[in-house]
């Protein structure tokens, strides 16, 4: 029996606090059909993610890979800096 790990869940959203240490927060864009209505409902998720070295800032796209627990509410963790804030 060959136990594969499960694939981890990938998003990228916007850095909309660095205030914490180690600790962003991470605003996703969730676009989704509404199912009666047939039309593109816009909401947004927030998810605390854990910044090792603090090099996110405020404004930057990231990209956040889950993880296993952080803390009680971090189970995200910064993979990458897709693009800097002007």
């Amino acid at each position: 029996m060959t136990s594969e790990r499960a694939s981890r869940k990938v998003r990228v959203g916007v850095v909309i606090s660095d205030g914490r240490d180690k600790t962003v927060t991470v605003e996703v864009p969730v676009a989704y059909k509404h199912p009666r209505y047939d039309k593109i409902v816009r909401r947004s998720a927030k998810f605390h993610a854990h910044d090792e070295n603090n090099e996110a800032r405020m404004g930057d796209t990231v990209r956040i890979v889950e993880t296993r627990p952080v803390s009680k509410q971090k189970r995200w963790r910064v993979a990458e800096i897709v693009e800097r804030a002007r």
